[in-house]
């Protein structure tokens, strides 16, 4: 009887502890509720925890699980970090495929992979607390139904990224009915990974800011930046048109009002957007978000996981698409016209060797979904391609995973430093200049150094930050540490740097014009991260006349078919300015979506 007593007793004790410890705050691997134990395979109860996300270590992704006794019955998440058009699109697909497969052990959402494992580490640690091994849950498989698509639109889109977006809304502004297909699970494509701006000349902007530029010099610097093997009628078409895509933003609610200076501009023509407290914001993420919402708003249909295999040609003219869906469904849209918007191919290392076999192992700043589908299908039926072998790398890129350390910092004062703390040359030359100036440093790397000032002035700043990109260096002596070499160097740079900005001469390397509100970097604290160069955007692609229809191996127009953005070549010639892929994607994505119209 005593036995049975002292049994009943512990048994109440250990019901006890798994109670206490079913409790606890929203943090780290921190249990919530619950914890009644019960004969299934969890111990139901809520519990939490914490992973990294694309928003770095500042902002982790936090999951609540709720846990019946045998059953993950629901998932909450705080994702403060994620860019909302590209992670935070992707949480609510992220939570139905776990609830689905009752298991993290499954694949991430194609476009927001980041996102994803840091979403399945706050989901894992969550169940750890419950005591429960994830690697131990084999995912469920989740029988469907294999539906074939088909459908009729005026106008049928490949790639949701800028250009697409813009064509689409374009299109549906003059009353045509839309349907964007989209390859990965969220919209935005490369353009979500714009931190820098837009380029336009003779806008409203810089009139109202006393800044000199003309369409002439527009298209002057970027034909040299292109070493003047660009296609002349597309970057007059370019910048021409430039001011009046500044407009349309405006008038969608998008307006770039910051104007800064990138690498290869004579004058400050890149036009950013600026939040509420009027610091800067990164182009991509605003622009996707703004053209998105805009997207909705008309009536654009966008369905996405459906990848773009064919176009469907009858009597030598573009009558449709063919996707295949995620679950190996068939997609056929019938249209009156086809806009091409797949963007570039600098995800695909097999295609980068291909075109450019010196590049082979570079990491890529790029989107995991633009890896030049288009090629083969716009080759399929006889479309034209130019400069395929020019592919840009871009100078200052985080080698641990290819982020983009925008260049509009270096517009704005930042410099950079080689190994042993000394500046090695102008930092706003065109972008495979300065890339080369980086590869001739001792290890091929240098840092860039920002100040307090300009991360006050930028949100971008503050995100290189939360992700643990830049490091915060709170004296001269702590920056020094940091890259490694002498203190009395990295002084020595500075002073340089703040004197050429107080007498609006670079004695060193000539930078050219000093805007007033350069940062002059004369006070810490620094901060500071180390780059080098990475493969960031493909120059070539289809042939397109400037009206954005494509033009097959023979010159000729092929009928209804258009084409925008990365996925065409000639806009850049041999080297893309900084500014100008925005720029391309509004200007080009406005007039295939107008003349898809007609």
């Amino acid at each position: 009887m005593k036995k049975k007593n002292l049994a009943i007793i512990a048994l109440f004790v250990v019901a006890l502890l798994l109670g206490f410890l079913g409790t606890g705050s929203f943090g780290k691997g921190a249990p919530a509720t619950g914890g009644e134990e019960t004969a299934g395979r969890f111990v139901a109860g809520t519990y939490e925890g914490e992973g990294v996300g694309y928003g770095g270590s500042g902002k982790p992704i936090k999951a609540k699980v709720t846990l019946s006794s045998d059953k993950i019955e629901s998932i909450e998440y705080v994702a403060e970090g994620e860019t909302p058009t590209v992670g935070g699109a992707a949480l609510p697909t992220l939570v139905e495929n776990v609830l689905n497969a009752q298991s993290t052990q499954i694949d991430v959402v194609s476009g927001a992979s980041i996102t994803s494992k840091g979403f399945y580490d706050a989901v894992n640690a969550a169940l750890t607390s419950a005591g429960v091994d994830p690697t131990s849950l084999t995912a469920n498989v989740v029988e469907k139904e294999v539906t074939d698509v088909e459908e009729t639109v005026d106008v049928v889109i490949a790639g949701a990224g800028g250009a697409g977006l813009t064509a689409a809304i374009t299109a549906a502004q003059n009353g045509k009915s839309v349907l964007i297909l989209e390859k990965a699970a969220v919209v935005g494509g490369n353009s979500s990974y714009a931190t820098g701006g837009m380029n336009a000349a003779a806008t409203h902007y810089q009139q109202e800011q006393g800044i000199e530029d003309s369409v002439d010099l527009y298209y002057e610097d970027t034909m040299k930046g292109g070493h003047d093997i660009n296609d002349p009628d597309l970057v007059r078409t370019l910048a021409e048109n430039s001011s009046a895509a500044i407009d349309w933003l405006d008038s969608i609610g998008a307006p770039l009002s910051n104007v800064g200076q990138a690498g290869g501009a004579s004058t400050k023509r890149q036009h950013r957007p600026v939040n509420d407290e009027g610091k800067i914001l990164s182009v991509g993420t605003y622009l996707v978000e703004h053209l998105s919402n805009k997207a909705n708003e008309v009536g654009v249909q966008i369905m996405t996981e459906a990848k773009v295999d064919s176009i469907l040609m009858e009597d030598g003219k573009a009558v449709g698409l063919h996707a295949v869906g995620k679950d190996g469904n068939n997609i056929v849209v019938h249209a009156k016209n086809v806009i091409i918007t797949t963007g570039g191919f600098g995800s695909n290392p097999d295609l980068i060797v291909k075109y450019r076999p010196e590049l082979k192992g570079y990491v890529s700043t790029n989107a995991p979904s633009i890896t030049g589908d288009a090629i083969e299908f716009l080759g399929a039926i006889g479309a034209d391609f130019v400069d395929l072998e020019q592919i840009q790398i871009h100078p200052t890129v985080v080698q641990t995973d290819g982020s983009l350390i925008s260049e509009s910092l270096r517009g704005d004062g930042a410099i950079l430093l080689n190994a042993e703390g000394k500046r090695f040359g102008n930092e706003l030359l065109t972008r495979d200049v300065v890339s080369a100036n980086v590869n001739a440093q001792e290890g091929s790397y240098a840092w860039l150094i920002a100040d307090d000032v300009m991360a006050q002035a930028s949100t971008v700043i503050q995100k290189y930050v939360d992700k643990g990109y830049m490091i915060k260096c709170d004296t001269v002596a702590d920056l020094a540490k940091l890259i490694g070499c002498d203190e009395a160097t990295v002084q020595e740079s500075l002073s340089k740097w703040t004197a050429a900005v107080q007498n609006k001469k670079d004695e060193e390397f000539d930078r050219g014009e000093f805007d007033a509100n350069l940062s002059d970097l004369a006070n810490a604290p620094y901060y500071a991260v180390k780059i080098s160069p990475g493969i960031h955007h493909t120059m070539g692609g289809v042939k397109i006349n400037t009206n954005a229809e494509v033009i097959n191996t023979d010159g000729n127009v092929i009928p209804n078919l258009y084409a925008a953005g990365e996925v065409t070549g000639g806009v850049h010639g041999g080297n893309r300015l900084g500014g100008n892929a925005v720029a391309d994607f509004v200007v080009f994505g406005r007039i295939a979506g107008e003349n898809a119209s007609k």
